[in-house]
């Protein structure tokens, strides 16, 4: 690392590098979880290993590259999307199961793949929103408490809705869940009264 920096005469910067490996693991885990939510569809299937490979190296990939193809604004990135979009559509279209299954079946496989493409783009989108927003209060207030950083975990994933009402946590699992605000509240014993002050008891006798 620190050779190809010096050959090319960029600036070393270990401090950057160790912030981007901190983030890697959960970068993965959202994947893995996004992998779970797919597994966990395709199990009242009952496939075989054939068809989970045809789904999962086949399917999955040619409806997420269409995905990125469709949304990518650089010409660089777009041009090396393409590319791999057209080696994964060649493999797609020759594969035994493509040749095979009729046309509104496939039709509604590639729908199927693509609410779960739809999916894993609006949870790592939400994650951006969310880290974006972190930093900038990290920025304003020089610092956040560990445990407000769970309370803003909590009210994106369960409160921030979109146009259409759901969570984004709603999204991810394709379930309803409890009213954040509604739960809380359920957690709370009434609340104290107020002190009275000795001035307001002179007052009132």
């Amino acid at each position: 690392m620190f050779a190809v920096c010096y050959s090319y005469h960029l600036p070393a910067r270990p401090g950057a590098r160790s912030k981007v490996r901190k983030q890697l693991p959960a970068l993965a885990a959202l994947v893995d979880l996004w992998w779970q939510g797919v597994c966990r569809d395709l199990e009242p299937f009952a496939l075989s290993p054939l068809w989970r490979r045809w789904v999962q190296e086949s399917l999955l990939p040619l409806v997420y590259w269409e995905h990125q193809a469709a949304h990518t604004r650089c010409a660089r990135r777009k041009a090396k999307i393409v590319q791999a979009l057209e080696a994964v559509r060649a493999a797609f279209d020759t594969h035994t199961i493509t040749q095979r299954l009729a046309p509104q079946v496939l039709v509604d496989w590639k729908a199927w793949a693509t609410d779960r493409v739809n999916t894993f783009q609006r949870t790592s989108s939400s994650v951006e929103g969310r880290n974006g927003y972190l930093s900038q209060m990290q920025h304003n207030h020089r610092g956040l408490p560990k445990r407000r950083y769970k309370v803003w975990t909590v009210l994106h994933n369960f409160d921030c809705r979109a146009s259409n009402g759901t969570t984004p946590a709603a999204r991810f699992f394709r379930r309803s869940f409890p009213d954040l605000f509604e739960t809380v509240l359920s957690h709370i014993d009434a609340l104290p009264r107020s002190r009275q002050r000795k001035r307001a008891v002179v007052l009132s006798q």
